[in-house]
């Protein structure tokens, strides 16, 4: 690649998010084990486990197009992102779209990160624009789980940060490991 931005960045970039949205299904798995297909916001779960599903196919077919190797984590998210969708659910619905509502602010902050450094040269207009359609869809996610009532879950406060911070620390350690 020419430009400013090497391979390997673009790579940690890729690996890292086909590691996100692979959690990201995970959540919604045991989001709907516990809640079930008839609970409240069941269809809006639904609804974006199919939206996540979608974006973490588009990766694994960049990551095999591109010779990306994954994220040696992958069998730690998917334990990590079903008990934290289960858990969550447990606590109720709303702390269930309070999950989704944490988890899609760094994931907004995080896609809009990566854009700003793939639009300072512009060598990589295939990975920009699915972050951005996905960055869109996240946003969507976020603001759907706000109106579900995200804020009205327990320790809302407590519950958002500790989940935030887990992401962050999630998308460090993708990006190296």
């Amino acid at each position: 690649m020419s430009g400013n931005i090497k391979t390997s960045e673009i790579h940690q970039m890729i690996r890292v998010d086909q590691a996100g949205e692979f959690g990201a299904t995970r959540i919604y798995q045991g989001q709907m084990a516990v809640m079930g297909d008839r609970g409240p916001h069941a269809q809006e779960i639904a609804h974006m486990a199919e939206q996540e599903e979608g974006h973490r196919a588009r990766f694994d077919a960049l990551i095999a197009k591109r010779g990306v190797r994954p994220t040696a984590l992958q069998p730690f998210w998917s334990v990590a992102g079903f008990a934290l969708g289960a858990g969550t659910a447990l606590i109720g619905p709303e702390a269930a779209m309070a999950c989704t509502a944490a988890i899609e602010e760094e994931i907004d902050r995080h896609y809009s990160q990566q854009l700003d450094r793939l639009n300072e040269d512009g060598d990589d207009p295939e990975l920009a624009d699915m972050i951005e359609e996905f960055r869109e869809d996240e946003r969507a996610h976020r603001d759907a789980a706000l109106a579900a009532g995200a804020e009205r879950a327990p320790a809302y406060p407590l519950l958002s940060g500790a989940i935030r911070l887990g992401c962050r620390a999630a998308i460090k350690l993708a990006e190296r490991i």
